[in-house]
């Protein structure tokens, strides 16, 4: 994949100044300029090269030729790639590639071949193997082993006692409000920064959203404004135990029981997230998982609800499968869904299942890489770790703080010319035009704030070392240049 990054970006003749190199360094975001005299390549000029000039005693006037490194590595442009991979190293980033007259027309790095995604899933274990057994026994829709299988080791991984399996977690969502009695003119509480996912499945059973401030510690519904937007017609909260981390739930709890309120826990993004070691999920009358493709686990599209009754659980599965009867063959008891999940997704679940530990431990293990690069610069606040939680992780993210040198859409296009995919955090709720007459009484200054200054970091448990280099010599490179500038 191509950077979009043409070769006279990199490029500056050697009469231009230090000061100069620095304009195109910042808006290059590579670290380095390339010095051509008439046209010929004659040297490289890297912010390194600039930084230790200045101190030096070098002034911003001084001509880049003065500072520029005169041994330096470039190959003709026709070099194999396969050899000019070979050249690049972590000394040795970006290599200019020249015709026979030594004129630069190109140039090689990392991220001009290669782009680290936000999230992809890693399928290399029994997934082929299980998804196989169901083609050549014939079990590929609804009516096979590994969905049984599949509710049973999720259920048990999570220390959950009725699990449903669904098509995907949006549905899961709604079945958990259906089936725990959620109808229209009841009002559920939901935190401004979540998916839109959570808000909908409350807008399709007829109920009124009531959306809520999140806390600016955790990311997650403000447990003041909880309490603010409690009215006679609220029936239920919504925790969203967002990017990962776990919402206070003892005083959710406490709330809930005080009101006469439910619980349905949206945990989609929070697999292996544990609040004061219990599992997320296992706390309230329902809760919902998602297993989209860049979930912790995946079946691609697929979701489960848990349930704290058996009463629930019974009616979900009837929900779950148009209505029908268990009993009675055809005959609909009322009026249901097919969310059903299929044997294909559950196969990929089961696979899945047996590398969890192995996934969430990954990814609390990237989460430390990228804290220890963050600090580093001291201009992020880094994603939430409450003493008494466990974050999953599942899409590490941080919090751009105002007026450090570079705003956050600027920081992801940087990124982006380093080969490195990010990800703005969700839009508030609020904000957007399906959901903002519904009646609130919060002000959203910390889900703004979230909002406009987070940013989300490439979370794949299978992201590579050479990904995690380039990673941290990009916030170096675009850093070091903010500083300079």
């Amino acid at each position: 994949m191509q950077n979009s990054l043409d070769i006279n970006e990199l490029l500056i003749h050697s009469d231009k100044t230090i000061k100069d190199a620095l304009a195109v360094i910042e808006k290059n975001a590579q670290g380095v300029c390339f010095v051509t005299e008439k046209g010929l390549l004659i040297g490289v000029v890297t912010d390194g090269d600039i930084r230790r000039s200045l101190i030096n005693g070098k002034g911003l006037d001084t001509l880049v030729s003065d500072v520029m490194q005169k041994q330096f590595t470039s190959l003709p442009v026709n070099t194999p790639q396969a050899e000019v991979q070979k050249k690049l190293s972590s000394s040795i980033r970006h290599i200019p590639l020249v015709d026979e007259n030594n004129i630069p027309v190109d140039y090689a790095c990392f991220s001009r071949t290669h782009r680290t995604p936000i999230m992809q899933p890693l399928l290399n274990g029994n997934e082929l193997a299980y998804v196989s057994d169901c083609i050549n026994t014939g079990w590929i829709s609804s009516q096979g082993a590994y969905v049984k299988r599949f509710e049973k080791e999720f259920a048990e991984y999570c220390g959950a006692q009725y699990a449903v399996a669904v098509s995907n977690g949006t549905v899961a969502l709604h079945l958990a409000l259906v089936a725990l009695g959620i109808k229209e003119g009841d009002e559920v509480l939901v935190p401004d920064l979540t998916f839109a996912a959570s808000i909908n499945a409350i807008i399709y059973t007829g109920a009124i959203p009531v959306i809520v401030d999140v806390d600016k510690t955790t990311w997650t519904i403000s447990l003041e404004d909880i309490e603010k937007n409690i009215t006679s017609k609220t029936r239920a909260i919504m925790p969203v135990h967002l990017y990962g981390h776990p919402c206070h739930m003892d005083e959710i709890m406490a709330i809930a029981k005080k009101h006469n309120l439910l619980i349905i826990e949206d945990a989609a993004e929070a697999i292996g997230a544990k609040y004061k070691g219990q599992h997320v999920g296992t706390f309230g009358e329902a809760a919902t998982f998602s297993f989209f493709g860049n979930k912790t686990i995946t079946t691609g599209e697929g979701g489960m609800v848990f349930f704290k009754t058996k009463e629930a659980y019974e009616t979900a599965l009837v929900l779950r499968d148009h209505g029908m009867s268990k009993t009675k063959k055809y005959w609909h008891d009322m009026v249901g869904f097919n969310y059903r999940m299929t044997n294909l997704q559950a196969a990929i679940g089961c696979a899945q299942m047996e590398r969890i530990n192995e996934f969430v431990t990954e990814k609390r293990k990237l989460a430390a890489f990228y804290n220890s690069i963050l600090a580093e610069t001291g201009v992020f606040e880094l994603p939430p770790q409450a003493e008494w939680a466990v974050n999953g992780y599942w899409l590490y993210t941080a919090v751009l703080k105002e007026n450090c040198g570079i705003t956050r859409d600027e920081l992801m296009d940087k990124m982006l010319k380093n080969g490195v995919e990010t990800r703005a955090v969700f839009f508030p709720l609020h904000e957007m035009p399906p959901y903002k007459n519904y009646p609130t009484k919060s002000n959203f200054k910390n889900a703004d704030y979230i909002s406009q200054q987070g940013i989300s970091l490439p979370s794949s448990v299978n992201i590579t070392e050479s990904e995690l280099v380039n990673i941290k010599q990009a916030f170096h490179t675009i850093f070091d240049s903010v500083k300079a500038s």
